[in-house]
This record gives structure tokens, sequence and C-alpha cells, in this order.
């Protein structure tokens, strides 16, 4: 459909091509004042310098929209036909270029203003390239502060290389490298999310979980279908808290979309983190399963280090008499630790007592050390910690990788959920 409007607008604007390009911009009514449609999108540009690397046709497009915004309709359109030529299948692109070639005839009613036929036929797809147009835009421009992390990644392990954000309000992936020096942000794509929102609750319900997740596998192209792309990064939703909470459902994959696409609008998922397949392709090679952490969220809150580091702190303190306890063999101090409605597997807290005094018997006198421990935060209706470490017994090289979820109970932390990671 957005090719067709855009040889129809090639069509229009060619039987009036004795008129010249509009040297000072597009017509006040495309760009200017309240009925202006690329001005509440462009304006936000205006602060913003053009991007350094011009290599990705993302920032291709934002360079175009700087172009308009400074009224260089002319160069605008020649990058716009060079997109379009470069990456046919970009249909933002294409509706961008059919806004531009329109406009050498007359002013814009609205952003991709198609023709009335056109546009009867797709209104849906239409809303949501100009949805999609805004949200990059507002993402690309609006940056995170300098320096600043999401909250809920209190500890990463520089083991763990990667880390990943979602912000869901602005349809916006974010990817961290982690090394000595901690988190800091290498690169951030566009996605799209489920089409009924977020805050998934029951499987089939069409919208993308809210939690703090874990790549659990990598799946190769031979694995998946055509229409997930390059192949698919696997969530472990529901987690802990999701079962908690009763929220049921699966299939929760960070994929691509088929070649006849470059991405997606931004509610057209069944609750998948979908992005373009070249940046999927970067995922794929750098992100390894397991232990990469994957937090989604209704809007990501940015705070200073040390804010994180004052977190961080505390909750290490915490972890640490866990671990005192574990490695004293204290079972009356270590299961004060758990909560009342604790739950493994189909092990209750009384199961799990008796579980821990025949461990606590076997290794009495060794002491644990939790290696490359990782620390999430979470809060919505309540507040979680997800503490992931190697258990490594005194005498040995080596131990199981467990996790644990605490969970905030009459302003007490407890663990109401440990196990071994496999």
């Amino acid at each position: 459909m957005i090719r067709r409007w855009r040889e129809a607008c090639r069509r229009a604007a060619l039987r009036f091509c004795v008129l010249p390009l509009l040297a000072g911009g597009l017509p006040p009514a495309a760009t200017a004042g309240p009925a202006g449609p690329l001005a509440p999108v462009v304006a936000r540009s205006a602060a913003a310098s053009r991007p350094a690397a011009l290599a990705s046709p993302e920032a291709r497009l934002i360079e175009i929209y700087q172009l308009i915004h400074d009224g260089d309709t002319r160069r605008a359109l020649a990058r716009a036909e060079a997109l379009t030529r470069d990456v046919p299948n970009f249909q933002l692109a294409q509706l961008v270029h059919g806004d531009l070639l329109l406009a050498r005839r007359q002013p814009l009613p609205a952003l991709g203003a198609a023709p009335a036929e056109l546009a009867a036929s797709a209104p849906d797809q239409l809303a949501q390239l100009r949805q999609e147009a805004g949200l990059r835009l507002a993402a690309l421009t609006e940056r995170p502060p300098s320096g600043a992390l999401p909250r809920q990644f209190l500890d990463i392990p520089v083991s763990t290389r990667h880390a990943i954000a979602v912000d869901a309000s602005r349809s916006r992936l974010y990817l961290f490298a982690n090394d000595a020096k901690g988190l800091h942000l290498i690169a951030d794509h566009y996605v799209s999310l489920g089409r009924l929102g977020v805050d998934k609750k029951e499987q089939g319900d069409q919208r993308t979980p809210l939690g703090a997740y874990f790549i659990t596998s990598r799946l190769t192209p031979q694995q998946v279908a055509e229409f997930y792309g390059p192949g698919a990064l696997t969530l472990n939703y529901p987690n802990e808290y999701d079962r908690r909470r009763g929220k049921t459902g699966g299939g929760i994959w960070l994929h691509g979309v088929p070649p006849a696409n470059f991405a997606r609008g931004p509610q057209t998922t069944d609750g998948c983190v979908v992005l373009a397949n070249p940046d999927l392709q970067r995922l794929l090679r750098e992100v390894s399963p397991r232990r990469t952490p994957v937090v989604i969220a209704p809007k990501l809150e940015w705070v200073a280090p040390a804010q994180v580091e004052r977190e961080r702190n505390a909750a290490r303190a915490m972890i640490e008499q866990w671990r005192v306890a574990r490695s004293q063999g204290d079972a009356a101090r270590l299961l004060s630790f758990y909560s009342p409605q604790f739950q493994s597997g189909t092990a209750d807290l009384a199961q799990w007592s008796q579980q821990v005094d025949k461990e606590l018997r076997a290794t009495r006198g060794r002491s644990a050390e939790l290696k490359e421990m990782s620390i999430l935060s979470w809060r919505d209706t309540g507040e979680v910690l997800i503490v992931t470490f190697g258990e490594v017994l005194s005498g040995q090289v080596t131990g199981p990788l467990k996790r644990q979820y605490w969970g905030k109970e009459g302003g007490q932390w407890k663990i109401f959920f440990e196990g071994v990671i496999l």
C-alpha cells in the first residue's frame, strides 16, 4: 500500500513539475502552526545535532526529518529517494518520501497524507506508521541522561557482558555493555510490542510482559519460521514473581521480522519484542543466554550511578547475612530469611526446611561463597529483588548456579523462591 501511495504521489507531483521546489521548506500548512502535521515531530529534532554516523536506516531517516525542519526539502527529497532505493522495505521511509513528493504541489493536510482511496484501504497501517515516526524521533532526540542507568540494574557481574532494557512508552530497546568500569549504553533500537499494550497476564492476551527477565536460549534461523527473521532470543516469562501472581502464557521472544519488512508498527505483536533484522542480528551475535538480564518497563527510570550504588550496597548487606547463616549451618537463622509462602517447584516451606536441614548437616563447617552475583530490582505493586549467583563451597572450584526471588512482606525482605538454574 505504501509503495502504491508513493507512486501516486510521484505522479501527482510530476504533473506540477514546472513548479520549483519550495526553497524555504515545506509549505506553512505543513510545517508551522497547530495544523502542521510535521511540526510536532520535526521540532523535537531541532535542538539535537545530526547523527554523526548515517549508516543505519533509522539514522538516515532522522537526518531527512532534520533537513525538513531546516527547510532544505531539496536535499531531504534526495536523501529520501536514496533511502527508499537502498532499503525498499522500510515503509516509514516510503511514507516520508511520499510526503515530500506530495509537498511539491500542495500543502500537506496530515503526516502521511495518502490519496483518499489508498488511505481508506489501510487506515490502521497509516496510523501505526505515523505513531512509529513520532516514537523514533522522540527516542532519538530526548536521550537518557549521560551516565545514568535504569534503576533495575543494581548489580551486574563483569562476567555478564551485556544487559538489555526496554522502555515500552518509547518502543525502544537499550543495549548496555558491561566491563570493569560498569554498565554503559552502546546502542538503542526501535521495537514493536503487543497489539493490546503491555502488562501481560494470561495466555493469548496479546500483551508484552512487564518485569525483569533473563535470556534463556538463542534460536537460529533453522529453528524458527521465516516470519521471525534471522533468529530469536527467548525470555523466561513467566518468571517466579509472575507465577506467584497467577500470570500465565509463554513463548515471549526477542525476534525479527519477515524479509519483506524492515520493521513493524509500534503495537503489532502477540506479546513479543520485535526488532528490525539488522538490529536483532547484533543481539544474536553479542548477547549470551542464561545470565543476560532483560528488563521490560512501562517507562524506564534513569538514575545516577550513586543511587544505584546505595541500593546495591543495601541489597548486598542483606544477602551477606543470608550467606553467613548458610555458612555457619544455623538452620533456624537461615530459615528466618524465607517467606511462609515460599515455593520451589512442588516444595513448600515445610518441605524446603527438611531439605535445608539435610544440606546443612552434609556441608557443616564448609563456608559458602557467592560468585558472579547479579541483583535486579523490580517495583510495581510490590518490591522484588532477583538474585543470581554461583554457590561455591570451600574446597570446591565450582558450584550450582542459583536464583532467589526476594519480596517485601510486612516491610521485611523474605525469599519466596530459590532454585538451581540449569
